[in-house]
């Protein structure tokens, strides 16, 4: 029996590694999320028959509840939603991954488990309180801005210093349970303390390193508990997470350590006023510039997901298209408010993939497009990266649309983005504002289209 299950080990991480291949492309995700599903049913299966006797009635009891709460999720969250959602899978993995550990202690326990018990109660206490927080600035519900106070980096030092010394002593004197609580209380505490400095702007890049802790968390639980499968799915979460957090700061030319200590979006972003005039159309006059032109480029941000636009923006480009032009999309990697958030949302209406196109493709052809249209994007358009060296997002690649021959933005009002900076796309000679809600601006054009 015990060959059968490392057997069936096996061949679920073998199923892991290949859905996680093939999420790696929108045409065969589904795919990819129906075999890695499969892989963690064979490896549930298998640990349990690994534990020889146990409480079935609990296990079918959680099934229900999980599976109740999951269909609800999926049919009642927003798309709009989905960043917080994620902040909350990450939280939640990591205190399934604490609550792991801390039941490893049942029984005696070698110098190694003891350890991994530990990193797996700090991980995951730190991944849960940190990804409440990120979820409270997703949403809005905690604001958010960065939240400073001098002497916070005096604080977070003592709450680290506090953590190694209680996690040694616990180490020394495992029967001694304090140990563990302060570990357990400080870390939870410390999750808190590590998120509150950074702005909301920064709030993708947290979502993955969040979500590579939780895999990492997850890993220590399965050396505490001795379990092969646990240890391979922690490891393959953790490694996906910090490659796809080292993308994303490359996208913004930051480093981790300027993401996670910086402060960016206290408030005291703007340093010099945006001056100039601001150019509003109409639908039915950026009808006429639209029939006229040969090359469209389309910029989602997540305003689109606010307006839940994307379906009459695939309409749009349909009109488009039957009208002769050319039509992609230009997606940058920290658009909207999660990883893959603008692919998502467009996968959901069906547009060609071949037709969205990454920064560093769309760029080299923007001098050559017609029309250039923003949606709901702002931080990521903005040409105050590349022109005013005073702005906190200085340096930072953004999506080149002020160099299109005319440009599109459809905004509600001049507000300034996630990030609280202006952006001087909105004055530019080239730009007209077309403001009102996404959905019905978008919609006025395809009507204009149809008569």
């Amino acid at each position: 029996m015990d060959n059968l299950i490392q057997f069936a080990y096996v061949v679920s991480a073998a199923l892991f590694i290949l859905g996680l291949k093939k999420l790696g492309s929108p045409a065969t995700a589904r795919r990819g999320n129906m075999i890695s599903a499969i892989g963690m049913l064979v490896a549930v299966v298998a640990a349990l028959l690994d534990q020889g006797i146990v409480e079935y009635q609990w296990i079918v009891a959680g099934i229900l509840v999980g599976g109740a709460v999951g269909v609800a999720a999926a049919r009642l969250v927003k798309m709009t939603s989905m960043p917080e959602m994620v902040a909350l899978f990450n939280g939640f993995g990591g205190m399934a991954s604490l609550l792991v550990g801390w039941a490893a202690l049942s029984g005696g326990a070698s110098t190694f488990t003891l350890v991994t018990i530990v990193l797996s109660i700090l991980i995951g206490g730190m991944t849960f309180t940190g990804s409440l927080i990120a979820y409270g600035k997703l949403s809005e519900t905690i604001g958010s801005g960065a939240v400073l106070f001098p002497g916070q980096q005096v604080v977070n030092s003592l709450i680290v210093a506090g953590i190694v010394g209680s996690a040694v002593m616990f180490c020394i004197e495992p029967s001694n349970h304090l140990w563990l609580y302060i570990v357990v209380a400080l870390s939870l505490w410390f999750g808190i303390m590590a998120v509150i400095p950074i702005g909301g702007a920064d709030m993708p890049v947290v979502i993955s390193l969040l979500n590579s802790y939780s895999g990492l968390a997850a890993c220590a639980a399965g050396f505490a508990v001795n379990n092969n499968i646990l240890i391979v799915a922690g490891s393959l979460v953790g490694a996906s997470g910090i490659i796809l957090t080292q993308i994303m700061c490359k996208a913004m030319n930051r480093s981790l350590s300027n993401v996670l200590f910086s402060g960016f979006g206290s408030g005291k972003v703007e340093t010099a006023k945006v001056e100039g005039e601001i150019k509003p159309i109409s639908a039915e006059d950026a009808f006429y510039v639209l029939e006229a032109a040969s090359s469209v480029a389309i910029v989602p941000g997540y305003g689109m997901a606010v307006a839940q636009a994307q379906h009459v923006v695939k309409e749009l480009m349909e009109e488009l298209e039957k009208n002769g032009a050319e039509v992609n999309f230009g997606i940058h990697p920290v658009a909207g408010r999660m990883p893959g958030h603008m692919n998502v949302l467009l996968a959901e209406a069906d547009v060609p993939y071949d037709q969205l196109l990454e920064m560093d493709d769309i760029n080299p052809r923007m001098e050559t497009i017609d029309v250039c249209i923003v949606i709901g994007a702002n931080d990521v358009v903005n040409p105050a990266a590349r022109e005013v060296e005073s702005s906190p997002i200085y340096g930072m690649p953004v999506i080149n649309v002020d160099k299109a021959r005319t440009v599109f933005v459809l905004k509600r009002s001049m507000a300034s983005g996630f990030a609280g900076i202006e952006n001087p796309l909105f004055y530019k000679d080239n730009t007209r504002m077309l403001f009102g809600d996404a959905k019905e601006s978008i919609s006025g054009l395809v009507r204009e289209f149809g008569d």
